[in-house]
């Protein structure tokens, strides 16, 4: 599957960081004929186009978001839901029969089910009744309803050497404090993320120290890493 620590923690570098944080409210959806000419212009490699497509999206984004308030971290969910609308609008093509929101929408809930079921593996202690979220007539989602789901076409195998390329790179930008708590953050190397308030009592630091830190880090990485060597489109 696409989604996996290494997903979660470029989402925040290269997504949420870049392209939602410091924007305000998401703008609202392009008229159909823009849309188009967006579209045009990405699959022809211009960013700028893609960016805009975007952040155009990502109030569709946050409305499937909303479904599992209460499964997991909210920014985590906002930026898994950012990996599958990147997904979607590279991999998106007209004429098919489906409208890029639709589209979009089956790619974005597809990562969140994945982040779900990854987080599922490491909580031992969750019944499958639990409830994790609601579909979109309303109706309850237990843990059983979203491991049951079909795995999308779009999902990969993880890529061990991208990986571990990746955690090189880290390691060389962030000084040992900083690192320790993305890699704890992220599970880089234990492959479970923990939660912030976990990683502050690990290391004996507040939360919102650790928060700091975090930010610090993200933004130190974006600066230095690229994109192209990460991102699948």
């Amino acid at each position: 599957m696409f989604f996996d620590v290494l997903g979660l923690i470029l989402s925040k570098i290269f997504v949420f960081t870049g392209v939602v944080q410091g924007k305000g409210s998401f703008p609202k959806p392009l008229p159909p004929e823009e849309e188009r000419k967006y579209l045009a212009l990405a699959r022809a490699g211009d960013n700028d186009a893609k960016n805009t497509l975007i952040r155009h999206n990502m109030r569709l984004v946050a409305h499937i978001v909303k479904k599992y308030s209460g499964a997991a971290e909210q920014d985590d969910l906002m930026s898994v839901g950012s990996i599958g609308l990147i997904k979607a609008i590279g991999s998106y093509r007209e004429g098919r029969g489906t409208t890029l929101a639709t589209y979009t929408a089956r790619c974005v809930e597809n990562e969140i089910l994945m982040l779900l079921r990854a987080g599922k593996k490491h909580r031992g202690n969750l019944s499958l009744s639990d409830p994790v979220g609601y579909d979109k007539d309303g109706n309850e989602l237990t843990i059983m309803d979203v491991v049951a789901e079909e795995e999308s076409v779009f999902s990969s195998v993880e890529n061990s050497l991208r990986r571990e390329k990746f955690i090189v790179q880290l390691k060389n930008i962030l000084n040992m404090r900083e690192y320790t708590i993305i890699k704890l953050r992220y599970g880089l190397e234990s492959g479970v993320p923990m939660p912030q308030r976990e990683v502050a009592k690990k290391l004996g630091i507040s939360r919102s120290y650790i928060s700091r830190i975090e930010k610090k880090a993200i933004i130190k990485a974006r600066e230095q890493l690229d994109p192209e060597d990460f991102l699948d489109e």
